[in-house]
Order: C-alpha cells, then structure tokens, then sequence
C-alpha cells in the first residue's frame, strides 16, 4: 500500500463502552480490498440473520454488529455442538477520505460485503498541463 491509502484501522477496545450480552462476541473475519475509487470490505458472518444485522456509522467509526440464527432442531437431542453461536461486533475507524453517505452494504451466504467509495477529494486524478 502507498502512503495515501485510506485509513481504515481496528477500534481499540479499551475506546469503547463496554458491552455486556448473554451470549459470546464473535469477532468476524474480514479483508479490506482497495481501488483508486473505493474500498470493499467483506466480512465472514456465517450464521447471521441478515434481518438481524445492524452497520452504524458514527463518528467516524463503522460498526458491524450481528446475531446469529440459534438453530433448534425440534424432536432431536443434541448430542455435540461445535458450531460458535453469539453475537457479532466489528468497528473500524473511518478516515475522512470515505464518503460515508454512500456506503453500500449486501449479504449472501453469511458474507457480508461492504463497499466504500472515496470522497471525491481522495480518488487520484491526472492533471493536465495547458500552454500558453
């Protein structure tokens, strides 16, 4: 990466209020790709209702929460459960080189893919010498 990516960086726990839930906080995987207008960040969240997945931007913090679909199987015992089940929580600092108001964010198959376009002000452009 150059030195005029955007930043995009982990929120430090310790910054946030704290969070209490009956259930485990699952910290989603996820890989940030970068072009000259935008970034995408996609998010591995197997199990999350997509109903029940809330991205709030707030300060300039992107935050990524989620719960996952219980799964019950009626008439059955559970014999082994290995599946991590919980909520998913995910932040990340924005620089102001995203144009927060055009986040656009879909979901398939528990993955959750965000794409963040840049500023305007931030995509590279060539500039033309004029004569004369």
């Amino acid at each position: 990466m150059s030195d005029d990516t955007i930043k995009v960086t982990k929120v430090d726990p310790k910054s946030t209020p704290e969070r209490t839930s009956e259930w485990p906080i699952i910290i989603p995987r996820v890989d940030i790709i970068e072009r000259e207008d935008a970034l995408y960040l996609v998010a591995d969240m197997p199990g999350a209702d997509e109903e029940k997945i809330d991205i709030n931007v707030e300060k300039n913090v992107l935050t990524i929460t989620g719960k996952m679909a219980n799964q019950e199987f009626e008439g059955y015992q559970q014999v082994l459960d290995e599946f991590d089940s919980g909520d998913y929580h995910r932040s990340f600092s924005l620089s102001n080189e995203v144009d927060q108001s055009g986040i656009e964010a879909t979901m398939k198959d528990g993955v959750l893919r965000l794409f963040l376009p840049k500023a305007k002000e931030a995509v590279p452009r060539k500039i033309t010498i004029k004569t004369g």
